[in-house]
């Protein structure tokens, strides 16, 4: 079990993966326990073939997600790296010499030809002026007219010879990459691109880039040229990312009709000429104009949703959507009749568009976070050592889910999982889902459902809700037949092994293109539970040519009729897969942010595509790297092997990675979330020392530990103190529980004349030596 339940994977691309993560494992171990060099060697020589096998598999990508490089020695390396420099500099020189940029080699070349163009022309011009006056008609041309036709020619050669250029034709910057100069002001930043992002749900799709070379935000298109100014943009992602269900990027637009558009082009010219004043002059100019429109309305150029007209005029206002922005400017406008610009305002600045737009804004610089009220700031607490700031979250409007599969017991690996989601939601005063991924009743128990219940409730994370993926099965089929009504998935029944080995080739399945009727037919089939149907599944048609094997036509629903279902027991025969599920579900129970582990990377533009094919409101994704512990296995597959073989007690085995194993051995809860948030939501993947984990909740319960003595039964001295108290007088002396908290509280500490001393100790001391018994003194 994972962080992000059981997703269906390619199972010799799985085993591939294993065979790897298992050979760099016992390279590790030959290292650290000094074997011998040859079989070194010849364990990393197996493990680079596997890892070739992978990619060559993969479509070229290697297990981390890379594309494969073949491994190099020292010298090669050193000398790739001395010819790529070498390469570097003789560019940086050809480009001193002739222009630091293209365009300025092409701005250089074409002032050359325009001037030789120029001398050509004159020279031209000057012979006709020559020959008209001097041959058979007698007459002068006149002075200006050889300059005249100088300039004429130059002029329609120049236009000629100098290339069209474009800032798109120059762009580097990759597809959906929005880069934003993380050293402009608020203002200077592309609000009203990102609110149009937000509302259009193309937000999710966005990779925000912090760049400080750029001089202006730009977006990257497809095309591999890019969009460069913030009104540009937003033009672009509105009519680009429109959906088909909401329609908002249309709306935003003015839709279809000509008499909107114009004017919601007219108010966003106003509010570009307005943005050139002064403040005050810009202030009251907006006011007055829009105290007039708005006292039967609440949006500038529709009645009923928000245009690109109203974002553009609240940029111009300087987009007060924070607490001192919108403080400051509700004090410039408390004078007069300004109740239409105010409604309009407060409208506005609490839109959710709005305020995630800005929150990305202002976190482009790191941590950053907008402060929209007072009071919440006030309630957001700081973020823990470690921790990022959540991309896009709002305070009260973050939900966050974690969704176990029931088919084990919880291990370190997802304690970190849950405790970020736990983290993120009680930070921003959101919500937690716990979901149980009960999708495969083949692995799913009750029992292993309570015990997730029971663990989690001693890691202190108390979800808001608790809900099950089998209660949406009648959703998710209603989904899969849309799938099939548009002519996006179809039914298979090709051999697992054959199918697998299709997929590995980039083959399409010869059923791929099927009528809607007959996979149809077939899918209700597979549905019904008959024998005959059990050969077939449902896949998406998506790209078999794709890179990314996820891509290549995944498998959406199986038949699965002789277990019954630990909730539903035999009412469905056939099951989504967690590919299917998880997006649906995710968009249907409002998710806002899908924190996944990084191992999901290469699904992550599958999850996307089954959402904006279904018209789903998408989710923003957010990767983290799952937690590794050296010479510790966490496979579920494995510590089950453990314990039905009897090598241990249990699930809560003190030796085991699980929750119950390392509460058993004697972690502090509050260690063990400091711990996991201390590690962080990065995305850097670090095998970590237990001792690192053991020695941090040592230092935790030092804090607040008692302090009490022992002696060991065996080994010990008899220490006679001449002047001490007998025993019958039963003296005492009272001592702090802790050294260092007296707040803790005091003990009891019994004094006699003969006192037990370690016999480790005792060796050390010689006579008349001066000695220190603590919490007595010196003797």
């Amino acid at each position: 079990m994972s962080s992000e339940g059981n997703a269906v994977a390619a199972p010799d691309l799985e085993q591939l993966k294993t065979k790897v993560e298992a050979l760099a494992e016992k390279v590790v171990s030959l290292k650290s326990s000094g074997a011998d060099k040859d079989v070194i060697g010849a364990t990393v020589k197996e493990l680079v073939d596997s890892k070739r096998e992978y990619a060559n598999a993969n479509g070229g990508i290697g297990v981390d997600g890379k594309k494969w490089e073949e491994p190099m020695s020292k010298s090669e390396r050193k000398k790739k790296e001395k010819e790529e420099k070498k390469k570097k500099m003789e560019a940086e020189a050809a480009a001193a010499a002739g222009g630091a940029t293209n365009e300025v080699s092409a701005e250089n070349a074409a002032k050359k030809a325009a001037k030789k163009a120029e001398a050509k022309a004159k020279k031209a011009a000057l012979k006709a002026a020559a020959a008209a006056g001097g041959g058979g008609g007698g007459g002068k041309a006149p002075a200006a007219a050889a300059p005249a036709a100088a300039k004429a020619a130059a002029k329609k050669t120049s236009a000629a010879k100098i290339p069209p250029t474009t800032s798109l034709s120059t762009s580097k910057l990759p597809p959906h990459n929005l880069a934003i100069n993380p050293n402009h002001s608020l203002n200077d930043r592309p609000l009203v691109a990102l609110t149009v992002a937000v509302l259009t749900g193309a937000i999710v799709e966005l990779n925000l880039v912090s760049d400080h070379t750029r001089p202006n935000s730009a977006l990257g298109l497809p095309s591999g040229g890019e969009v460069v100014g913030d009104l540009a943009m937003a033009r672009y992602i509105a009519r680009t990312w429109s959906s088909s269900q909401s329609n908002m990027g249309q709306l935003i637009l003015g839709a279809d009709d000509a008499s909107s558009q114009s004017a919601i082009d007219q108010f966003v010219d106003y509010a570009l000429i307005m943005s050139k004043k002064d403040e005050a002059s810009r202030i009251k100019g907006i006011a007055m104009t829009l105290n007039r429109i708005l006292v039967n309305q609440t949006f500038v150029a529709s009645a009923t949703s928000i245009t690109l007209a109203d974002i553009a005029l609240y940029a111009g206002l300087g987009f007060p959507s924070q607490h001192a922005a919108k403080v400051a400017l509700n004090k410039a406008l408390s004078g007069g009749n300004n109740n239409g610009i105010l409604r309009w305002l407060n409208v506005l600045t609490s839109h959710p568009a709005i305020r995630q737009a800005t929150q990305l804004a202002v976190g482009i610089t790191g941590n950053d976070e907008a402060v929209f009220d007072e009071d919440e700031y006030t309630k957001l607490e700081p973020l823990v050592a470690g921790m990022n700031a959540l991309e896009g979250a709002t305070p009260g409007q973050v939900v966050t889910r974690f969704p176990p599969e029931p088919s084990g017991y919880l291990h370190v690996g997802h304690a970190k999982a849950c405790l970020l989601n736990d983290y993120y939601a009680r930070r921003y005063r959101g919500r937690l889902i716990l979901r149980f991924d009960d999708t495969n009743p083949s692995k799913e128990k009750e029992e292993y459902q309570a015990s997730i219940i029971e663990d989690l409730a001693k890691l202190g994370v108390k979800p808001d809700v608790v809900t099950f993926t089998s209660d949406y099965f009648p959703t998710i089929r209603g989904y899969a037949e849309r799938l099939i009504e548009a002519g996006n998935a179809f039914m298979d029944d090709t051999p697992q092994e054959q199918m697998q080995q299709e997929r590995m080739d980039r083959v399409e399945s010869v059923h791929r293109n099927q009528t809607v009727k007959e996979t149809m037919d077939k899918f209700k089939l597979m549905c019904s539970g008959k024998a005959e149907g059990a050969k077939w599944c449902l896949r998406a048609k998506i790209d078999m040519s794709s890179v990314n094997g996820t891509m290549r036509d995944p498998v959406l629903f199986r038949q699965n009729a002789a277990t019954a279902h630990h909730r539903s027991g035999t009412m469905y025969k056939a099951y989504p897969t967690y590919d299917l599920a998880c997006p649906i579900v995710d968009s249907l129970e409002g998710v806002t942010h899908a924190l996944r582990t990084t191992e999901y990377n290469d699904r992550d533009e599958q999850y996307r595509w089954i959402q904006k094919t279904l018209d789903l409101r998408p989710t923003r994704i957010h990767s983290f790297a799952r937690m590794n512990f050296m010479y510790t296995v966490l496979s579920k597959r494995k510590l089950t092997w453990f314990v039905e073989n009897g090598y241990v007690t249990g699930w809560d085995d003190a030796r085991f990675p699980t929750v119950r194993g390392v509460v058993r051995r004697g972690i502090d809860i509050g260690s063990l979330r400091n711990f996991m948030c201390s590690q962080g939501a990065s995305r850097r993947v670090v095998n970590m020392e237990w001792n690192k984990f053991w020695a941090e909740n040592k230092q935790e319960i030092d804090k607040r530990a008692k302090r009490f003595m022992a002696i060991d039964k065996e080994n010990h001295v008899k220490l006679t103190v001449t002047n001490g108290p007998d025993v019958e007088t039963r003296s005492f002396a009272s001592a702090d529980c802790h050294p260092k908290d007296p707040s803790i509280g005091k003990r009891i500490v019994r004094l006699a004349k003969e006192v037990l001393l370690e016999a480790v100790d005792a060796d050390g001391i010689v006579e008349g030596e001066e000695i220190v018994l603590m919490r007595w003194g010196k003797i």
